[in-house]
């Protein structure tokens, strides 16, 4: 099973705390790469994680930036562990950038939490589920039938790795009551999706809820992703149509955070939410 672990997000994290070495010592990109003999787009390019600094550049601006012996081997061995490419890359032909950024992310995070208005969340999908989403969704977004079955493999690693490792994140849902009604695939797909929502939403690390039709949602926005890591700001991720879109400012991701907890405050108790679930499913046995 691959590991945990994200070389994109160890790039950001290097770039962000070679900024904070530099705006320590109260110097601009300009002077820094003045010192260095460097274009100032390429302090910027390391800084935001457009691209990876090699390691001589690390121990150069180390040296700049005062780092100390201990801190500067830090950034050097933070830098290889950037450089590995994760399981997700050989995929990367067949997937927009921004959902292998999001695997990236994902790999890091502590904690999920995920508003799903129209389908299943894609880590608690059966893999029959999977497919026939993929399969609905071909033709809006025109994606290659050969392309379906590296999107059904990603899903299907995603949940094993992230939800059912040793060290599984904690993944916090809230599904609208018409995902359950939603079909995607033929009864029996549907009856073996609803039963797997009840497994897995009894492990200790995933936590269910389901927002009854009568209650109108509080808050008007598509799914969308709230990522939460343990030393990293938290970034949001919101689907749509074209392609997902990140949100990193800090307040925008606060009103995000905000809006998931009126959804859960709205929701049934993971209890009740259990027995709606169960219900549906003789929905699908008739």
């Amino acid at each position: 099973m691959p590991e945990r672990g994200s070389p994109a997000l160890r790039r950001r994290r290097l770039g962000v705390e070679l900024r904070r070495l530099r705006e320590n010592l109260h110097m601009t990109g300009d002077e820094a790469s003045e010192r260095l003999g460097w274009s100032t787009a390429k302090i910027s390019r390391i800084e935001n994680a457009k691209t990876l600094a090699s390691q001589a550049d690390v121990e150069a601006l180390g040296e700049l930036y005062r780092a100390g012996e201990t801190l500067l081997r830090q950034l050097v061995a933070l830098r290889h562990d950037a450089a590995q490419k994760g399981w997700w890359e050989r995929y990367r032909s067949s997937v927009p950038d921004d959902y292998i950024t999001l695997i990236g992310m994902e790999a890091e995070a502590t904690v999920i939490r995920n508003w799903e208005p129209q389908v299943v969340p894609g880590l608690l999908q059966t893999e029959e589920y999977v497919r026939s989403v993929a399969w609905a969704n071909q033709h809006a977004s025109q994606v290659p039938p050969s392309w379906l079955q590296d999107r059904v493999e990603i899903r299907m690693t995603r949940q094993r790795t992230l939800l059912l490792a040793p060290d599984p994140l904690t993944h916090v849902s809230v599904l609208h009551e018409s995902v359950l009604r939603n079909q995607y695939g033929d009864a029996s797909v549907m009856r073996e999706q609803l039963a797997y929502l009840i497994e897995v939403s009894r492990l200790e690390h995933v936590e269910m809820r389901i927002l009854p039709q009568r209650v109108p949602p509080p808050v008007s926005t598509g799914a969308f992703l709230h990522l939460a890591f343990p030393d990293f700001q938290d970034v949001v991720y919101v689907e749509s149509l074209p392609g997902g879109q990140f949100v990193e400012d800090p307040e925008t991701v606060y009103a995000y955070e905000r809006a998931f907890g009126y959804l859960v405050e709205r929701a049934l108790d993971e209890t009740a939410s259990q027995e709606l679930i169960k219900k549906t499913i003789d929905y699908w046995s008739e």
